[in-house]
């Protein structure tokens, strides 16, 4: 009959493991192909994907600061991650909410996982960065994906959704103190 191992040694196996197996997803996630350009701009309509578009901007706007920063174009309705070389790491198009930030820096102040939004819908990757009129204004995605229903005639949303994974590669980039550079 073969030796019991003790149930810490199989869970600190199953951890190693765990911890290996993330560590080789992250580096090919790392590797892997990183769009710098989307098709698509945001639509009106609650169940509507995004649509394509003839033009795509795929410079970082000018005016909008150097180093690594996040660059959100109020005009645009986009959005490029942009790192210490200037290069820019990825960038696609958002569903503002209706309260927008002036034009200028700011710096990501806080951070939340998960939550519900102020229109019903679940959410995650929030990053606050601004206030305006009393409405804190964050970067987020629906967690199953979808643009955000139209708000309601008065209702002032800050909110600026995206899609899942931009949502997602936003997180991973913009930690607590990024540079967020508004333009118009």
């Amino acid at each position: 009959m073969p030796a019991r191992l003790p149930s810490w040694a199989w869970v600190s196996g199953l951890t190693v493991g765990a911890i290996a197996a993330v560590t080789v997803l992250g580096v090919q996630a790392d590797k892997g192909s990183h769009p710098t350009a989307t098709s698509a701009k945001p639509s009106s309509t609650a169940s509507a994907q995004p649509t394509p578009t003839a033009s795509v901007p795929a410079r970082v706007p000018d005016g909008s600061g150097t180093g690594r920063r996040v660059v959100y174009s109020l005009g645009e309705k986009r959005v490029w991650l942009v790192d210490a070389s200037e290069a820019t790491r990825r960038t696609f198009t958002v569903w503002p909410g209706s309260v927008s930030p002036d034009p200028g820096t700011y710096t990501v102040s806080s951070r939340n996982a998960a939550t519900t939004g102020s229109d019903g819908v679940q959410i995650e990757h929030i990053m606050y960065f601004a206030a305006k009129s009393g409405v804190s204004v964050a970067f987020s995605n629906a967690v199953d994906g979808a643009s955000p229903p139209p708000a309601a005639s008065g209702t002032k949303t800050g909110g600026v959704r995206m899609r899942k994974a931009d949502g997602s590669a936003l997180w991973a980039f913009g930690t607590v103190g990024t540079t967020v550079t508004v333009v118009r």
